[in-house]
């Protein structure tokens, strides 16, 4: 990734939440499986740990929540000077799951848009490791499943990144160092450079460059699913724990 353009902000600005209102159909579409990508854990798995749905009903009505975002000109309402777009997502969420048993027009019946394609097995193993929250925890929930989900997607995006470019290499290292959390824990620089059959100057350098390139994807993929430079700023912290640069 060194001869990337550096910065850390995108050179150029798409919202998913923008698009989301465009009166393009396509572009709709393109808009919905974005805000998706990120957000389809957090809102299957809320509904699985907050209301005790079945898998199968989860599913359904993950389904219909994208599809009435897009469909249903949700998002039209949403305003980023009132609530963060997670915070509004949840409470869509929570409004879908009370009026779910008298809503005869359900997803699965034939209705809304042509259905995500979504990993649900991979969601309920994590689950299974993780364990379902506590009530008094379910608050917290939500973001903590917003974060996991936002780095994975940016994670996925670093390692196709890296195998388009033809620096497996950097993907690596980067897996081995900070994605591994088996034991006994990290290795050194010197194992990994022994291992993968690299210099330690490599390892770092690699290391560093992998870093740099998720928090650039990490900023564009958070950029793209807020609606407003504030609420970018305000989400930012609380994925980074600062203000970005």
């Amino acid at each position: 990734m060194e001869n990337e353009p550096r910065g850390n902000f995108p050179p150029t600005r798409w919202s998913a939440i923008e698009a989301a209102r465009s009166a393009d159909p396509a572009e709709r579409r393109r808009a919905l499986d974005r805000i998706a990508s990120v957000y389809w854990k957090p809102v299957y798995k809320y509904v699985r740990a907050r209301y005790g749905r079945s898998p199968e009903d989860a599913q359904d009505l993950t389904q219909e929540f994208f599809a009435s975002l897009v469909d249903r000109a949700a998002l039209d309402t949403y305003d980023p000077r009132r609530a963060r777009l997670r915070t509004f997502l949840r409470s869509c969420v929570d409004a879908l799951v009370a009026n779910s048993d008298r809503d005869a027009g359900r997803l699965k019946r034939g209705g809304g848009i042509a259905p995500l394609s979504l990993e649900y097995e991979l969601a309920e193993g994590e689950l299974a490791r993780t364990g379902l929250p506590s009530p008094e925890r379910l608050d917290d929930f939500f973001e903590r499943e917003w974060v996991r989900s936002l780095l994975a997607t940016a994670v996925e995006q670093l390692r196709a990144a890296c195998a388009a470019k033809g620096k497996d290499a950097v993907f690596a290292v980067f897996e081995c160092y900070d994605l591994d959390d088996a034991e006994p824990g990290r290795p050194t620089y010197a194992d990994l450079a022994r291992d993968l059959g690299l210099s330690v100057t490599d390892v770092t350098n690699y290391l560093a460059s992998a870093r740099r390139e998720l928090r650039r994807i990490s900023l564009e993929l958070l950029h793209e699913t807020t609606a407003s430079d504030e609420e970018f700023r305000r989400e930012a912290r609380s994925l980074l724990g600062h203000d970005p640069e």
